[in-house]
């Protein structure tokens, strides 16, 4: 170094050193520069944000912000990284540093390396106290006259994210700082204990960002993991609030824990665990541990992590949307704003603690796990294969793109040839002729537990006692043909030219035709649509120039089309080539077999002017799950109704009419009901989803009748005199929640036999995958179409206690019962649950667009 150099770095540490004692006169805490004491009364978000940007400000040497993305209500999305003064001069040399450690980037390691703990607030909205809490674990941190900070930041980059769910948090905390008396009732009655519909935990379409984590299918998640995935920490605790009732929860987890989490990772959730209840013990606060909060689905913020070889950790702390800033609980106690604040902040300073002083063993082990992920991989199989055809074209590109965003590694078999593998289909182990297209997904990478708990066929599953769903292998939720293959196969990076589609030598044909097969088709219809388009349907396969197409075709006909002139075979041509739609065109309307053009069975599908339910009694999820749909998904105009003036609606202004999963006695009273079904004679079209659909089964017009009501008759010994089990209610209290699994449905992979002809499975085969999650099923109708039931051993994968098994079977699942000139579709099951249900959108789009037409 020139003595230059040298003087320039003496000056430069020197101006460091005045800066920091600067700071350390004026550094404000959270309560001098709010003006009020945390916990006092709840903080906007951007109120948050000024705080965090005034360390940075105050501390640039100690902290550094980023706004990584905007959530769908346009608020900032931010994390706070907070290091040594050393370490954070070099952040950009230890993220790289890292993901060599993880084997995901090449060279060599540079300079010493910290261990990276990531920690996170507010994923749900209205569990608002861990974005108060931030402020002040922030301030601990990178406060200079902190000597115990100072002495982790050695060790340890710290990165927070100080607001997951910022949509959610401010529709919880401006309702609450509308309703609250000043400083808080206690009474657990007072108007502010009682959050109105929606509530806040929710985002802007009601999504639970927690169940988010894996399938990625809100902006938040998007933005967010894909920020996590450049930096891969070794931990990371989420950070959550229950029943305000229940004392603090910390790790060690409950069971089940997966099976691919490795012994090290069970081990040092119990050394975190130790290092929270040495604060915990210190202070007196009540805590529990290993109950209710297990590691086995895949798509929270302790799971996902943790398959991507973190420590992952969820935190909850008593009271929730319900506590506010006080609440009297039923032991006479009051829980304080201020007291859920201190909680969370000592769980977060003790996993940054555990993190520091357990450094060098954290970095070894995540080493040693993405080795032998790269390496020796668990697992029976070491290969899956994805079957490349023209009829699943559409589902196999979004599974693609969805590895993508995993950093999951993925290759193409590039040649022919054969294996054996299991078929996800019918589950049997069989021959597999593989195709150059064919999607080849190895064992051998750096992520090979996350393939593996995606895709294994079936979860092995510890105990049964567990906390959300117990199957969602990706070959069934995105509806593609796939092998799971114990061996290598071998494969190429290189993906294979595909099969040229023919070219459109007619400048102006008679008709345009495209497939109809995933959800892509649905959105180039829906945005053909729009655009004036007018689109018909073949309700019969048929066979023109030599090319067969399938019940379900688009047919864009050049009459009818006239008025747009030149713009018809614009707006067909580019949307086809926007949303990757093969088409074909043709001279004629002669069919060889099947229906011609002109036809009455090739429909016109008229534009649907659609209405969604929302408000009171109804589930905000399952209304954000279709809202999502339309609006980000396919892009379609819905009218969102609300049940506090739907009565007055007058419904002929619309053609379909949306009714989520919810509880409808009050909003559909005997009156309103029967305008609904006049609506229906009419020629409307309404669609019941889930407990929806059970509202309306043994009314009086519906043809839908719940499943299991003569069992049940002759379980109590009303049927035919069977006498009942004298002994049945002898009961142990202890085993309650098991035996009550017995007749419940874990979200479970079931295979749906489908009525193909039938307008609702167009697109389909013979039967899909259908996400089942409750054993409320319905009986075969008499004057409807059985469109998608369940027979015998239709069973795929996930847990279904006994008496569930029963009553799913010969039930239905997909119907649709005409109501003089309209439809009634009947949807059991919800294919778009949570939104990365892949195989089950098209289903629903079918409901909407096609069936009735």
């Amino acid at each position: 170094m020139t003595y230059t150099l040298k003087r320039f770095a003496a000056l430069w540490l020197v101006l460091l050193s005045m800066q920091a004692a600067v700071a350390q006169q004026q550094l404000q805490s959270p309560a001098q520069f709010l003006g009020y004491e945390l916990g006092e009364q709840f903080t906007t978000q951007n109120r948050i944000l000024d705080y965090v940007n005034y360390l940075a400000a105050q501390v640039p040497n100690r902290i550094k912000v980023e706004e990584y993305g905007r959530t769908y209500e346009n608020r900032p999305l931010v994390l706070a990284y907070v290091a040594s003064d050393e370490n954070l001069q070099r952040l950009e040399q230890i993220r790289e540093n890292n993901l060599r450690q993880a084997n995901l980037q090449s060279g060599s390691i540079q300079g010493n390396q910290p261990a990276i703990v990531w920690l996170s607030y507010n994923v749900h909205g209205n569990e608002s106290v861990s974005s108060e809490s931030v402020l002040q674990v922030l301030y601990d941190l990178v406060n200079p006259e902190n000597a115990q900070s100072r002495q982790w930041l050695q060790n340890t980059v710290v990165i927070l994210d100080p607001m997951v769910n910022p949509d959610g948090r401010e529709r919880y905390v401006q309702w609450y700082n509308q309703a609250s008396n000043r400083g808080g009732n206690a009474s657990p009655y007072a108007w502010e204990h009682w959050e109105p519909w929606p509530g806040g935990r929710p985002n802007h379409y009601y999504f639970d960002l927690n169940r988010d984590w894996a399938w990625q299918t809100q902006v938040e998640s998007q933005q967010r993991l894909a920020k996590y995935n450049n930096w891969l920490p070794q931990v990371h605790a989420d950070f959550h609030e229950m029943g305000a009732e229940s004392p603090y929860y910390f790790s060690p987890a409950a069971r089940p824990f997966h099976e691919s989490i490795t012994p090290w990772q069970r081990q040092f959730q119990n050394t975190i665990g130790e290092y929270n209840r040495q604060y915990f013990d210190k202070n007196n606060w009540l805590y529990f541990t290993r109950e209710s909060f297990d590691l086995f689905y895949p798509s929270y913020g302790d799971t996902w992590p943790t398959y991507n070889g973190a420590i992952g950790m969820t935190y909850e702390q008593g009271g929730s949307g319900r506590a506010g800033l006080a609440y009297k609980k039923l032991d006479g106690d009051t829980l304080t704003l201020t007291e859920r604040i201190a909680h969370h902040v000592a769980a977060s300073e003790a996993t940054i603690k555990a993190t520091s002083e357990k450094a060098d063993e954290l970095k070894q082990e995540f080493r040693k796990y993405y080795n032998n992920s790269l390496r020796s991989p668990e697992g029976e199989y070491k290969s899956f294969v994805l079957k490349s055809s023209a009829n699943s074209a559409g589902n196999l590109k979004a599974l693609t793109e969805y590895l993508a965003q995993q950093g999951i590694q993925y290759g193409y078999a590039g040649k022919k040839g054969a294996v054996r593998g299991y078929n996800y289909l019918n589950g049997k182990t069989e021959r597999v002729e593989l195709a150059p297209q064919d999607v080849v997904i190895s064992m051998y990478q750096p992520k090979s537990v996350l393939v593996k708990v995606l895709f294994e066929p079936k979860s092995a599953l510890e105990d049964s006692l567990t906390y959300d769903i117990t199957s969602w292998a990706l070959p069934y939720a995105y509806g593609v043909q796939a092998y799971a293959v114990k061996g290598r196969v071998d494969m190429t990076t290189t993906a294979p030219a595909a099969p040229a589609a023919a070219a459109i030598s007619v400048e102006k044909p008679y008709a345009y035709l495209a497939r109809w097969n995933s959800v892509q088709d649905l959105k180039f219809a829906a945005q053909l649509m729009q655009q004036n388009v007018k689109l018909r349907m073949a309700e019969l396969p048929f066979e023109i120039d030599g090319t067969r197409y399938e019940a379900g075709t688009l047919i864009m006909t050049r009459t009818g089309n006239e008025r747009l002139g030149d713009a018809f075979d614009t707006s067909v041509r580019e949307l086809a080539q926007q949303h990757d739609v093969q088409l074909a065109a043709t001279n004629t309307g002669f069919v060889s077999t099947g229906a011609d053009f002109g036809s009455g069975s090739v429909r016109y599908l008229k534009m649907p002017k659609v209405a969604l339910l929302s408000g009171e009694g109804v589930s905000p999820y399952g209304f954000g799950e279709i809202w999502h749909f339309f609006e980000q998904q396919i892009h379609y105009p819905v009218t969102v109704l609300n049940t506090s003036y739907f009565s007055q609606v007058p419904l002929q202004e619309f053609d379909v009419l949306i009714l989520p999963t919810g509880t409808y006695t009050k909003v559909l009273d005997e009156k309103t009901l029967e305008k609904v079904q006049d609506w229906v004679r009419g020629g409307g079209k309404l669609i019941a989803l889930e407990s929806a659909a059970g509202f309306l089964a043994g009314k009086k017009g519906f043809e839908l009748k719940k499943k299991g009501e003569e069992a049940e008759e002759k379980k109590e010994g009303k049927g035919n005199g069977d006498a009942k089990d004298p002994y049945e209610n002898l009961r142990t209290y202890a085993d309650r929640e098991r035996e009550a699994l017995e007749s419940e449905v874990q979200g479970s992979v079931y295979r749906v036999d489908l009525d193909k002809t039938h307008p609702l499975a167009f697109g389909y085969g013979d039967s899909y995958f259908a996400l089942i999650r409750s054993a409320n099923t319905f009986q075969f109708m008499e004057n409807g179409w059985n469109v998608g039931v369940l027979k015998k051993n239709n069973y795929a994968a996930g847990y279904v206690g006994q008496g569930a098994k029963e009553k799913l079977q010969d039930a239905l699942i997909l119907g649709t019962q005409p109501l003089g000139r309209g439809q009634i579709v009947y949807l059991a099951d919800n294919p778009l649950f949570r939104g990365f249900w892949q195989g089950g959108k098209l289903m629903f789009g079918n409901a909407v667009f096609v069936v009735g037409q």
